[in-house]
Parts: structure tokens; C-alpha cells; sequence
């Protein structure tokens, strides 16, 4: 047996493929660790770890001195917390997820020479897996063609983003058939943190489909707290068969479920479409700095498992003519289906596990 030290950012994107790296090395017998920040609370109860230690991390701010110096000091008291965890816990080897939180763990892991695996989740190289490319031993790839990463000299492997073993439990779920009159099912969610811009515009685009597709329509929509009487009270004006929550507990199952999806473009978003194989409108978050889900969803939309809609010229209308062409062409959404499968890496759980083993063991 072995023990391994995962490190992940707080949040879903982070913390989903890490959890089913987890589930995995404890399949096959490993201890684990979890080191991350105190967002842990919210996303990561259910991590299945022996322990997790919050270890303090922060974004050094460029543009203000003041912040950049304080948050200096708060990733120099990270690395020396995370040091005398990893000192304690002896893993035999670490792997990093991504987000600022994972570079005071990974460095401290550095330092102490144990061998460190670096995962990347989009097709884009995140910066703080850029910053602590030059600390590992390798990097596993989501993606063919990731941006940034062939300016490293680090061996890269192709593995694809795990996902977790709920995910796993339904992918083999065949895609639901579209007939004449039947119903459609349409899902809708903004990942882990919501989309205040699916609230705005799907009721709205829903309204202005035709009576006979509306009464055909089962809509499951994901809103935050605070949208979610406005949303009702749209959806009932429509006549919509509607389904609202601020969280899905059982979304893998739900995606499965569905004849199509709108969200947003994140790694774990795409990796759970492309295992389940399912069709999906993808609307990237605006404003990165490094437009990782445009990335991602562009990937998808090659592949013809995905339709890429910038928010920025989504409007209703829009958004309801393509519903419109897609909801009443079941062959189009059936190819597309087909297709998101093929950009699913349904065993990539098993490559990751098979690195950070031989990594432990020096095989890399």
C-alpha cells in the first residue's frame, strides 16, 4: 500500500476529477490525502480521503503591492504548514489539480523531493499548473492539444479528466429516444456555483417556442437562491413542465436522462457530456483571462458533440430558434449524441491512477 497527497482547488471544477482519483487509489488498496483551502467545506464533505488539511493560499495581486506582499507571506506560511503535514504523512507521491491552493502543497512537496504529478483539467494550461510545471515529474493531459503546455519540457501524457464514480454508474445509459409528439428533456445548469444569464434567457427562449413543442417540453433547470422565484413565475406563465433547484445531488443521472443540455463549458462539465454522451448547447463563462471553457467548448463543437453560443450575442430569440431547429431534428441531436461520446475518456480515472503509480515508484 502506498499513500498518495492529493491537492485540488476548492471548488468543483478541482475538486470532481481529484474525488474520482481518490475513489480510485482506494480501490486499488492506497491511502489518501486531500490538501486544499477552507472552500473545502462546501464542495468537498464527501472527499474520500483519511484526512484533509487546509493549507493557507492566496493570489498575489500584481496591481496592488499591499496585496501582493500579504499574500506572499500567506503562500510562504502555506508551503511551511504544508511541509510538516507532508513531513508527517510521508505520501509517495503527490498530485496536483490545479488552482492557487495547489501551489504552497506542491512547492512544499518539492522541497521535500517526493515525486509530484500535475492534472491538467482543460485545454488550456491553467496558470498555477504553469507556475508549478518546472516542480513535476509529469503532466497528464485532458486534452490532445492543450494551450500552454508544449512550452514545457516535463513528459506529458494523454489521460483525459476522470470523473466520478457516479458518472461512471450510468455511462453506458443509451442516448433516449426522440419520436414524434413524445417528450424532450432538456437540462439546464450553470455548474457548481450557477448562471444568473440561464435565468435571464432560457424561460424568456422557451416562451417563444411554439405551443405544441412547449407542451412537449420537460425542463430541469439549475438557479441560484435568489433567481429562483422570477424563473418560476416565467415558467408558469409559459406553461412549462418545469423542475427547479439551487443543486442536483444526482445530475449525472439526470444528464443521462436528457435529450439536451444548455450550460457552461467547465472541464468537469464536458468530461461528464463526453462520458455520458450527450448533446449540448455550451455557453463558456465570459471574462477569463485565459478562456479555458471557450477552449473546451470548442473542442466539443470540432467534434460535432456541441454548439458553442457566446454570451455576449445570445439574446432570446436566438437562443429560441436554435432550440427550435435542434428540439425538432432528432437525427442532428442522436449524431451529436454519438459524437460528445467519442470526446469522453470513460477510463480515464484508470490512466491517471496506472501515472501516479509508476510515479511513486519512479516509472514516470
Amino acid at each position: 500500500m502506498s499513500t498518495f497527497a492529493l491537492m485540488a482547488g476548492g471548488t468543483g471544477g478541482h475538486l470532481f476529477p481529484a474525488m474520482a482519483l481518490a475513489q480510485e487509489l482506494r480501490r486499488r488498496g492506497h491511502e489518501i490525502h486531500l490538501l486544499t483551502d477552507e472552500r473545502v467545506t462546501s464542495y468537498g464533505a464527501d472527499f474520500p480521503a483519511t484526512a484533509t488539511h487546509v493549507v493557507p493560499a492566496a493570489t498575489p495581486s500584481i496591481r496592488n503591492p499591499v496585496k501582493f506582499l500579504r499574500a506572499g507571506f500567506t503562500i510562504l506560511g502555506g508551503v511551511g504548514s504544508a511541509m510538516r503535514v507532508l513531513k508527517r504523512i510521508e505520501p509517495d507521491a503527490v498530485v496536483g489539480f490545479g488552482g492557487y491552493p495547489c501551489f504552497p502543497p506542491f512547492l512544499a512537496a518539492s522541497l521535500l523531493r517526493i515525486p509530484g504529478v500535475l492534472h491538467e483539467q482543460n485545454a488550456v494550461m491553467g496558470r498555477a499548473n504553469r507556475a508549478l510545471a518546472r516542480f513535476a515529474s509529469v503532466l497528464a493531459m485532458s486534452f490532445a492539444e492543450t494551450n500552454h503546455a508544449d512550452g514545457f519540457k516535463l513528459k506529458k501524457v494523454l489521460t483525459g479528466n476522470p470523473v466520478r464514480d457516479r458518472v461512471r454508474a450510468v455511462a453506458g445509459t443509451p442516448y433516449p429516444a426522440l419520436v414524434e409528439n413524445g417528450s424532450v428533456d432538456l437540462l439546464v445548469f450553470g455548474g457548481s456555483q450557477g448562471a444568473k444569464v440561464f435565468s435571464d434567457l432560457v424561460p424568456e427562449a422557451i416562451a417563444l417556442l411554439d405551443e405544441p413543442l412547449r407542451r412537449r417540453l420537460n425542463v430541469v433547470q439549475q438557479c441560484r437562491e435568489e433567481d429562483l422565484e422570477r424563473v418560476t413565475d416565467a415558467y408558469r406563465t409559459a406553461r412549462v413542465n418545469v423542475e427547479l433547484a439551487t443543486f442536483f445531488s444526482d445530475l449525472p443521472e439526470r444528464i443521462a436522462k436528457s435529450h439536451l443540455v444548455i450550460g457552461r463549458a467547465g472541464a468537469s462539465t464536458v468530461a461528464e457530456l463526453g462520458v455520458l454522451g450527450r448533446p449540448a448547447i455550451l455557453v463558456p463563462l465570459p471574462g477569463s483571462l485565459d478562456q479555458d471553457q471557450r477552449a473546451n467548448a470548442m473542442v466539443m463543437e470540432r467534434a460535432g458533440g456541441a454548439w458553442l453560443a457566446d454570451q455576449a450575442t445570445l439574446s432570446p430569440q436566438s437562443l429560441a430558434s436554435q432550440l427550435h431547429e435542434l428540439l425538432n431534428a432528432p437525427d442532428r441531436l442522436t449524431a451529436a449524441a454519438d459524437a460528445a461520446r467519442k470526446v469522453g475518456v470513460a477510463d480515464a480515472v484508470e490512466r491517471l491512477a496506472d501515472l501516479v503509480e509508476q510515479t511513486a515508484k519512479g516509472q514516470s
